[in-house]
């Protein structure tokens, strides 16, 4: 055999040697992550013409599959679509899933490893195989109180509620507004499914986008709850005395940092407390300068920022910048520059400073079913502490000045008769063409937290001189929280 012909044999063997190992690649370790893509419309074709398993709310479906008399067999449905679309998703034939829908879509559509045995009695008895259930850890009363009071909002609200359970990060609740029908994408009218999607997908409004989790925003004053942290963190104490005044003059810029309204906080020195109750920009940008951005970074990163906390529903990381100068610094320390927050951020700081300083990673999956109703893992998850951001006796201080916001500072419109609130107003600006975000976390009891909540107000109908977060953000904050308490 003369060379050239040998080198076109060795290549053509080396080619049939690669292309034997990427197909043992795709069949042996990829299987089972193309069968769970969105993307494979031959597995969905195949999970359309199975028994999906439902995803339940306190035990009630609220997203479910019924016979569809035509050749997919099933069709996808959920009874509530509005309330609950930022949870569960879609589930769609043509264009995938989305959501918990997707996070657990191994279970619902019955292809998991834990469900082999149901399978193979499926098919030993002549069935097709059925997926098993997911039961979310919502609260049914606290969903409905946060997406009803952001409905109750003036105009074509934009905005979003994430409410969690301090001591183990449940989260209680999700809504957005607006939101978006998944029924309209399930239905197998492949013209009505096309429409519907092309509408959806490229709404002005981002309808189909879960405000609460995927997309983050300048948090304002609440922020101020992580500089006062890091402030009690290095020895300041709630009496500490603190710059007041009207303004501030930014080292290395001729620009002046001035309250809201130019108001002077109650004299040229105050007590940290103070500067939190009447949300003083002067107090908290000079304390940030005092404190330095490396140590709000960090005390932001205890909290959650600059990392991935949920594995189960798309989210957006929420930022702290790097590299600050001193001007960057002051005007991070009150929620601003390039500072980012989502509200389930927002939410898990709250949920930090209740939980004794102990910051839960959220989830939203309590229990998995088989089709039988056997429970699949554990009962129920074990609550992860994500990060420590302080200590029990700063936490317990800073819920004390917290109580004081809601009793007598910008908070008051969250507070509950009877109960202790703690709580944290905000109000960022963006641009000069767009009205102000507003903002508001709290937890209640404050002696005893059941519940910690952020609202966001994105956009409302409110003129701008009224955009406040005790104001809008406020009301829907008790709302959700008397959902919860159970008194």
């Amino acid at each position: 055999m003369n060379k050239p012909i040998r080198t076109l044999a060795i290549g053509c063997l080396l080619l049939f040697a690669m292309l034997l190992v990427n197909i043992n690649y795709v069949q042996v370790f990829r299987a089972g992550a193309l069968d769970d893509s969105g993307a494979n419309k031959r597995a969905r074709d195949a999970e359309c013409a199975r028994k999906r398993g439902p995803i339940l709310v306190d035990g009630q479906p609220v997203a479910k599959s019924r016979p569809s008399h035509d050749n997919l067999k099933y069709l996808r449905t959920y009874p509530h679509p509005l309330l609950y679309a930022p949870a569960t998703g879609y589930f769609s034939c043509i264009y995938g899933t989305s959501a918990v829908e997707n996070s657990e879509n191994s279970i619902l559509s019955g292809s998991d490893p834990s469900l082999f045995v149901s399978r193979i009695v499926g098919l030993l008895g002549d069935n097709q195989p059925e997926g098993g259930s997911v039961l979310l850890t919502l609260n049914p009363s606290a969903q409905h109180a946060a997406y009803n009071g952001l409905q109750a909002l003036p105009g074509a609200a934009r905005g979003a509620v994430v409410a969690l359970d301090p001591k183990t990060g449940a989260i209680l609740a999700t809504a957005t507004a607006p939101s978006y029908n998944p029924n309209r994408i399930a239905t197998h009218d492949v013209a009505a499914a096309t429409r519907a999607w092309n509408t959806l997908s490229h709404s002005k409004a981002d309808v189909m986008l879960n405000r609460g989790l995927q997309q983050i925003y300048p948090p304002g004053s609440t922020f101020k709850l992580v500089t006062t942290a890091a402030a009690l963190n290095s020895g300041y104490t709630p009496q500490s005395m603190v710059r007041g005044g009207t303004s501030l003059p930014l080292p290395q810029t001729t620009h002046v940092l001035r309250n809201e309204n130019g108001a002077d906080c109650g004299g040229s020195s105050i007590t940290l407390t103070q500067a939190l109750v009447v949300s003083c920009n002067v107090s908290f940008a000079d304390l940030g300068l005092k404190l330095g951005d490396d140590a709000l970074r960090a005390q932001a990163e205890k909290f959650g920022f600059n990392s991935d906390v949920i594995d189960e529903l798309p989210a957006a990381v929420s930022k702290f910048p790097t590299n600050l100068n001193e001007p960057e610094t002051a005007l991070s320390a009150i929620g601003q520059f390039d500072v980012a927050a989502s509200p389930l951020q927002m939410a898990m700081v709250a949920a930090g400073i209740a939980n004794g300083g102990n910051v839960m990673r959220p989830y939203i999956v309590q229990t998995l079913r088989s089709p039988d109703l056997h429970l699949i893992g554990d009962a129920s998850p074990q609550p992860q502490v994500l990060h420590q951001a302080m200590s029990a006796a700063n936490a317990k201080a800073l819920t004390s000045m917290m109580v004081d916001v809601v009793n007598s500072g910008t908070g008051r419109n969250a507070a509950i008769p009877g109960i202790s609130v703690a709580g944290k107003t905000g109000t960022a600006n963006s641009s000069a063409t767009r009205s102000p975000y507003a903002w508001m976390v709290a937890f209640a009891p404050a002696d005893n937290p059941q519940v910690a909540v952020a609202v966001m107000v994105e956009r409302t109908s409110v003129p701008r001189a009224g955009i406040t977060g005790g104001g809008l953000a406020g009301p829907i904050a008790a709302r959700v929280m008397k959902a919860v308490i159970k008194r």
